[in-house]
């Protein structure tokens, strides 16, 4: 590009400033040895304040994508550079795998993605051609580097960079993790202390990202259990039309059930137990069986179903409580009996309300030394949708419960008309309006169920 100037260095002049109270530069213009050694201590502890407020922000990700966004936010002020690229590709093969780029969008990084590996600095690490040292890979003149290959040429001309500083993302005890590489808009390369900053931090960075990663494959795996545990499909009865969603968060031990039932009946049940990891989805996967199996010897009597229910968690997981529903429902009826143990009430949603089933309050199972509430029997209209759903619909939200419950009102009441005939629809809109930052927002990653049945 520019052959006949060499590349800017970016960063930090490593030259020590003369300073600036020097008061005879007719008798000798070198600073005073005590001045010299005061500007490197003034450096040095600069660059360790910098270094610890990096990584006390860095610290403060809690997920695998916020961590990669802040390493390479953080890393760019570091070297220089305005723009760059994150590759997630553990070594292992496990994943999960991902790219992220810094002031550039999806078609910037599909152009970059079009390079075949070995000529980019970043392939070539993640494939482990070269040996790469601690100072990772400098193309300070990608435009004007002898050798380079004409494509990488290309693509940088097309998106404006003409530099690239590359480091590996690489732990004794995880291996490669990744590659990060960071973009200039001018032939420039990173100083010698920049590159010592940045690899500190980058060392310090690829620890935290193996600790996410370790924690975002434990959240999977415990996802995929969770939805091995779940029905794989609805039942078909005439008469009702039925609709589960199912959001997995990372604490787990949400349920739901619909069953076919003698006589054209149907049992419906939603429920919660207390806990997190592998044993609240052991337990969860205990009682839904339980409850499928007492629901066909007593489904017309719920209370007797969530007593059963409470007697089997007392016996086999006593240090541990659950919140349960089950409905009884009769579809050629529109009836409905129910009885709740710490559960949620359910909602009615149709063209002339959206009201909230009246149940009486009752503790969670366990939590009593005998559980007991009333049965509540309901009669929704034709057209009419029941939503059952978990309390991590509401925790979700991350606000007080009243206002949370009144969220989830305002939410069934806004449901358009065209989609009232379509119970997915309904809980799908639900969904959206009662957590519209999405499920990453509040809740401490509880899981969130809702099973609509619409009756006709």
């Amino acid at each position: 590009m520019s052959a006949a100037l060499p590349p800017k260095v970016a960063g930090i002049d490593p030259g020590v400033p003369t300073p600036a109270h020097t008061i005879a530069p007719l008798l000798s213009s070198t600073p005073a040895p005590g001045a010299v050694i005061q500007d490197r201590l003034a450096g040095w502890v600069s660059d360790l304040t910098a270094l610890y407020e990096l990584t006390e922000r860095l610290a403060r990700t809690g997920t695998l994508d916020g961590a990669l966004r802040e390493l390479l936010r953080a890393g760019a002020g570091l070297v220089g550079a305005r723009r760059g690229l994150v590759v997630l590709e553990p070594g292992d093969s496990l994943g999960p795998g991902t790219t992220i780029g810094l002031g550039l969008d999806q078609s910037d990084l599909g152009h970059i993605e079009t390079l075949p590996r070995s000529t980019t600095s970043y392939g070539r690490i993640l494939d482990g051609l070269p040996p790469v040292g601690p100072d990772g890979i400098a193309h300070p003149d990608i435009l004007g580097e002898p050798g380079l290959d004409p494509r990488h040429r290309e693509v940088a001309a097309r998106l404006g960079y003409a530099a690239s500083y590359t480091l590996p993302l690489a732990t004794e005890a995880a291996g490669r993790l990744g590659v990060v590489v960071w973009l200039y808009d001018k032939p420039a390369e990173p100083a010698e202390r920049r590159r010592h900053l940045v690899g500190l931090y980058c060392r310090y960075a690829t620890e935290h990202v193996a600790r996410l990663l370790e924690l975002e494959r434990a959240r999977r795996d415990v996802a995929t259990v969770a939805e091995e545990l779940l029905p794989s499909r609805l039942p078909r009865i005439p008469g009702v039309q039925l609709a589960a969603r199912h959001r997995a968060g990372t604490r787990g031990g949400d349920w739901y059930d619909a069953m076919s039932l003698p006589e054209g009946a149907l049992g419906l049940a939603v429920g919660s137990v207390t806990g997190s990891g592998p044993s609240a989805l052991a337990a969860m996967g205990r009682l839904r069986a339980s409850l499928r199996a007492y629901a066909v010897m007593e489904g017309e009597d719920p209370v007797a179903v969530l007593s059963d229910l409470e007697l089997l968690l007392r016996l086999t997981e006593p240090a541990r409580s659950a919140t349960a529903l089950f409905a009884y429902c009769e579809p050629a009826h529109r009836r409905i009996v129910l009885a709740g143990a710490g559960h949620t009430p359910p909602l009615i949603i149709g063209d002339r309300r959206a009201d909230f089933v009246e149940t009486s309050l009752s503790a969670p199972l366990g939590m009593l030394a005998c559980w007991e509430a009333p049965c509540v029997e309901v009669f929704p209209a034709p057209g009419e949708t029941v939503l059952l759903y978990t309390d991590g619909l509401l925790h979700r939200t991350g606000e007080p419960t009243d206002r949370a419950f009144a969220r989830l009102h305002a939410a069934a009441a806004s449901v358009p008309k065209a989609l009232r005939d379509d119970p997915g629809s309904i809980a799908d809109h639900v969904l959206r309006t009662v957590l519209p930052h999405g499920l990453d927002h509040g809740g401490d990653g509880e899981d969130v169920v809702i099973l609509a049945a619409r009756f006709g």
